[in-house]
């Protein structure tokens, strides 16, 4: 078995587009919603707030380069160079030899791509459909864009499963190198912002309408929560076989030890505790470990009631109530097919640092969650070495994902 690092990691966010200003916002309980002044437009749209990331074309990507790319793509693709550069590999020959892969995903292609389709089977006209429009909608759309964009001739591992996408991403891409497939993945997720994904939960009263108090939702564990606030982002790892990484003198910010995954089989919708509890216990027994050595848990915390409460009680019948645990989506957002990346490289960057983020408004602790340690109020000082990334999503998909510190 091969060991797996991280050697690059980069991503956009609704709070910041690097780690210095996103660890502000998490310091400062400063977050990402805003109201979407657009949405009103959309009759019977209750969700007019949202996270939006600060995102345009790079002036460096010419048109040719991008006429395959909706925003989700293009999102990804950019984050992935940061990630690259970040890890010393951006133009590296390694790139080319059939020893690096991708593993990414998004719950689904850019929306550009699906309203010339769309267009086409109302109008019963395929004017505006185009070369390119298949390509920006497609499922696989980022990492097939990654792919062609870095010259990337390894294995492609495309996971559109919903809130897993960016962690199925990052999990597959450490089982392929922990199994000698490849010596290099790039890994992670990426989602774009649409109205039409907020009606998504709209639809099943699951997405919040504080669309007076923007700054007050969402509210994971909370009492007073009233839904999930979508946003968008993306997230990128270069992982690495360690003795690859170790031999170019590669900075390694983390080793990936534990993925688990499973799906619950009972609901499309509802969340399970049981198939939750699994896919932790999944990822300790592939890490080796037991539960009482993480020091930090990266709850996914959506601010639905029946996902808060059933992920709650998975979490304290694996833990117990003593393991620190908080949300980063109260800051951003449900980034959906990002949302695994973006919080696994906010876990590994405070888990660095030795402090982890509170859940924003995070007042009142709902009682019919289980009783477990959140961080309210203010940043916690905690010295760990290891740390765990979760995420459930539709379909009953769950996964589980441990972070060592390398000292």
């Amino acid at each position: 078995m091969k060991r797996v690092v991280i050697t690059g990691m980069a991503a956009l966010t609704p709070i910041g587009n690097d780690w210095e200003t996103v660890a502000s916002h998490l310091k400062a309980q400063k977050t990402g919603i805003q109201r979407m002044e657009d949405w009103a437009g959309y009759a019977g749209l209750n969700n007019q707030i949202a996270a939006p990331v600060d995102f345009s074309r790079p002036d460096h990507y010419s048109r040719k380069q991008i006429r395959g790319m909706g925003r989700v793509a293009m999102i990804a693709t950019y984050v992935t160079e940061l990630a690259l550069i970040d890890a010393g590999l951006l133009n590296d020959p390694c790139l080319k030899n059939g020893q690096t892969g991708v593993a990414y995903g998004s719950s689904s292609g850019s929306f550009e791509g699906l309203i010339d389709f769309t267009s086409m089977l109302l109008s019963k006209d395929r004017g505006s459909l185009n070369a390119t429009s298949y390509i920006r909608m497609m499922g696989h759309t980022c990492p097939v864009n990654i792919g062609l964009h870095f010259g990337i001739n390894g294995r492609i591992i495309p996971t559109s499963s919903a809130c897993t996408s960016g962690s199925q991403g990052i999990g597959y891409a450490y089982e392929t190198i922990k199994y000698g497939i490849q010596s290099i993945m790039v890994a992670g997720g990426s989602d774009e912002l649409s109205p039409s994904q907020a009606a998504v939960f709209d639809t099943l009263f699951a997405a919040s309408t504080k669309n007076d108090e923007p700054e007050k939702s969402p509210r994971p564990f909370d009492s007073d929560r009233d839904g999930l606030v979508i946003g968008e982002g993306g997230g990128t790892f270069i992982l690495e076989e360690r003795e690859h990484a170790l031999s170019r003198g590669a900075h390694i910010y983390a080793e990936i030890i534990g993925f688990g995954t499973n799906s619950g089989g009972v609901h499309v919708t509802q969340p399970d505790s049981e198939s939750m509890q699994l896919a932790m216990k999944l990822a300790l027994q592939d890490a080796g470990l037991e539960a009482s050595k993480i020091g930090y848990i990266s709850a996914h915390g959506t601010a639905t009631e029946k996902g808060d409460v059933a992920e709650s009680q998975a979490t304290s019948i694996v833990f117990g109530n003593n393991t620190p645990i908080s949300s980063i989506k109260s800051y951003t957002g449900h980034t959906l097919g990002a949302c695994g990346a973006i919080e696994a490289w906010a876990c590994i960057n405070m888990m660095n640092e030795n402090w982890f983020h509170p859940t924003a408004n995070l007042d009142n602790i709902d009682r019919q969650c289980a009783g477990l340690d959140h961080i309210q109020g203010a940043i916690r000082k905690i010295n760990c070495d290891y740390t765990m990334n979760n995420n459930f999503a539709f379909g009953g998909i769950n996964t589980s994902l441990v972070f060592k510190k390398c000292n």
